[in-house]
């Protein structure tokens, strides 16, 4: 289907792509404006990838004329709610315009903040039994309804009440047009809004096989702009009951599946559809740079690297992120790709890779494949045909300067930019997408914030069509709330790896670090959004070089003890010192691998210390290891600003985490009751100050259970 795709929701003056899915290159693409608002002039261009920039308020429908006929796409657009502010937010194109000319990444680049943030929407999916007609009036016949409920939050520095937000639904074009070619009735025309408009109400009997919704959240704090939030989105799909029955030959009992009306009557199925993948919830990353990993010899690093696995798998780590394993120029990095579809000579051949993955697989572990689909290398063939050539059939594939250099980034001088506005490009990408992804179990995408947010959109759909657990994860430094809108599962969190590396230094305070959780939310990421928290990676210094090994340690710790997704880059568990260089194996530190044990499978042990926990501050008073001191002060290694307590819950247990970035044990006292195990040594770590008063002792991190008097 050539669908653009799910609805778009735009401020005015946004620009977003436009382009045709699963492209035919040789085929006719025509875009229109099928309807808008009586005062726009808005426009859109004759190409097949095109542009849309909605100038005034309200709905916009832009048609697409494609070989498998026309299609529709809605776009609600509202006032520029972000005039004056950054968010932080937007497109990959927006962000590809901002300082990029030959700078450094610099990973805890943090764009000002201005104003009011985003508010944040959850959807919810029901399907339920009515007595009611479609004017909503009492009726003596059970109808089967769709309810989509929507609950929004404003944000954490907003004045507004959750009940002061305005909510905007939309159902899908794509479900829309699969009804109507159905021969059922159009969703739209027997769809009811409470007043609120905060519930749909959708007779059942119009869904095809799935019906998505769409929504966000606008809040009009008083005397400023409005603010939209990132969209969320449901989907409602049909269940086939003879397949249900024949896996189990009971009623059906998922608690996502519902049959409305009886033994004979529809079976739905309701998906978050922008919820990570369940698996998430307890995953935790391992990063391995396949060059220097094994120190393998010439084209033997995917069998070094599987005889490695089950001393991996052992640490406790379930999913396995490799670095490009793709036919490269020859740098060790290997994201400069000459063949999209060929696995690179030096680590071995196609058999030795999925001999590897399946070795993964068989010690339960998940493999994360480095997707590139920013540039190619200049020793791509279609660079080489291109470069100095304006007639060569590829020179549409690249961006080009005026100067005849292809366009890129910083001073990457061995990459061209590839020119996503061109079919015969998304055709090869989603080529190189089905190639790869089923072999592996996600994709941890390359430089996301430079690919327009219309590609990430049907890579997506594209993989969840065919396995909804399939993990999206984006490089995109600053993130980006609006990554999370159909595009992306979890965001690297540059934002706290470097309030992390802050802290080391010595020149920001570790409650700071919960600063930066905050720092989420309030820039507008929706509560479900999941985060890859890490100290160091392949393009970093390691943490204990820069920071010492007192503060890698209590580093090392937040990363799992803080709401989200842990990572560990190879050689982290052991004490590495080299970057990039070949794993020191032989001169392991056996104390830093059996810590990470700790904090591996005490997360596990513990699902409050998880994405989905809660996080709140608590009153701590920090002093010295010294009991006898008086009066009770930090003194010697020791400040105050060097310790950091919080407090993780759920619905089975509430515990208080405290991290020690100092070189020596503190003692600290946290106010309120808990016990006097630390749940990760499973040793008594309460000690008794001069004062007579119950401090917890820590070296670098304690976790214990609080309790209630």
């Amino acid at each position: 289907m050539h669908h653009p795709g799910p609805p778009r929701f735009l401020s005015t003056g946004e620009t977003t792509q436009l382009a045709p899915r699963d492209p035919d290159p040789e085929a006719t693409y025509e875009w229109r404006i099928a309807d808008a608002p009586p005062d726009s002039e808005a426009t859109v261009g004759e190409e097949p990838v095109t542009t849309f920039t909605p100038d005034v308020p309200g709905r916009y429908r832009l048609g697409l004329d494609a070989p498998d006929g026309d299609h529709l796409l809605t776009v609600r657009a509202f006032a520029a709610s972000y005039e004056g502010v950054d968010v932080a937010g937007g497109s990959g194109t927006a962000i590809r315009d901002r300082d990029t000319d030959h700078a450094a990444i610099d990973y805890g680049a943090e764009r000002a903040l201005e104003g009011v943030g985003r508010p944040r929407v959850r959807l919810d999916a029901s399907v339920e039994r009515t007595a009611r007609d479609e004017e909503g009036e009492a009726s003596g016949d059970e109808r089967a309804e769709i309810v989509v409920r929507a609950t929004p939050s404003p944000n954490p520095d907003s004045a507004l009440e959750a009940s002061d937000l305005a909510v905007t639904l939309v159902v899908d074009d794509r479900d829309v047009e699969q009804a109507v070619a159905e021969g059922r009735r159009n969703p739209r025309d027997g769809l009811r809004t409470t007043d609120d408009g905060r519930t749909l109400r959708i007779p059942a009997d119009t869904v095809p096989d799935r019906l998505r919704v769409h929504g966000v959240a606008i809040a009009r704090e008083p005397g400023r702009e409005q603010r939209v939030s990132v969209a969320d989105a449901v989907a409602v799909e049909r269940v086939d009951r003879s397949q249900i029955a024949e896996a189990d030959e009971t009623e059906p009992t998922d608690p996502d599946l519902t049959a409305p009306v009886g033994a004979d009557g529809p079976v739905f199925e309701t998906i978050r559809l922008n919820q990570p993948p369940e698996w998430t919830t307890d995953a935790t990353v391992y990063e391995v740079f396949v060059r220097t990993f094994a120190d393998a010899d010439e084209g033997e690093a995917f069998s070094a690297i599987a005889e490695r696995i089950p001393r991996i798998a052992a640490l406790g780590v379930d999913t396995l992120w490799l670095t490009p394993v793709l036919q490269h120029d020859g740098k060790p990095h290997g994201y400069n790709i000459v063949d999209f579809f060929d696995v690179a000579d030096d680590l071995g051949d196609r058999d030795d890779y999925e001999a590897l993955v399946e070795t993964a697989h068989d010690h339960g572990m998940r493999v994360l494949f480095d997707f590139v689909a920013n540039h190619t290398a200049r020793d791509h063939e279609w660079f080489q045909d291109a470069y100095r050539n304006p007639d060569s059939p590829f020179r549409d594939r690249f961006e080009w300067q005026e100067s005849g250099e292809p366009g890129t980034y910083f001073d990457w001088e061995l990459i061209a930019n590839l020119n996503h506005a061109n079919l015969d490009v998304r055709r090869f990408l989603l080529d190189v997408i089905d190639e790869w992804a089923p072999l592996v179990d996600g994709f941890r995408c390359d430089m996301a914030w430079a690919v327009p947010d219309s590609f990430w959109r049907e890579l997506r759909d594209r993989v969840k069509a065919k396995d909804r657990e399939f993990l999206l994860m984006d490089e995109t430094i600053p993130y980006i709330p609006g990554f999370h809108e159909g595009m992306f599962d979890v965001h690297f969190d540059a934002t706290l790896y470097f309030q992390l590396r802050q802290v080391g230094r010595g020149a920001e305070p570790a409650s700071s670090l919960l600063d930066a959780i905050d720092r989420r939310t309030e820039i507008g990421f929706p509560d479900h959004a999941g985060f890859l928290q890490y100290i160091e990676n392949h393009d970093e210094t390691r943490y204990r070089v820069e920071c010492g090994d007192a503060a890698a340690a209590a580093a090392g710790a937040a990363t799992f003890t803080l709401p989200g997704v842990p990572m560990v880059y190879a050689g982290q568990e052991i004490g590495q010192r080299g970057r990039r260089d070949a794993i020191a194996w032989g001169h392991a530190r056996d104390a830093v691998r059996e810590r990470y044990e700790r904090l591996v499978a005490t997360r596990s042990d513990h699902p409050a210390l998880g994405p989905e926990g809660g996080l709140e501050r608590v009153g701590y008073h920090v002093a010295s290891g010294d009991l006898d001191e008086r009066p009770i002060v930090a003194s010697g290694n020791i400040h105050p600003d060097d310790v950091v307590a919080f407090r993780r819950t759920n619905h089975e247990e509430s515990l208080i985490v405290v991290l020690n970035f100092a070189p020596e044990t503190a003692s600290v006292a946290v106010a309120t009751d808990h016990a006097e195990r630390d749940l990760l040594t499973d040793e008594a770590c309460v000690v008794v100050d001069g004062e007579g008063t119950e401090r917890i002792s820590v070296d670098e991190v304690a976790v214990v259970r609080e309790t209630s008097e």
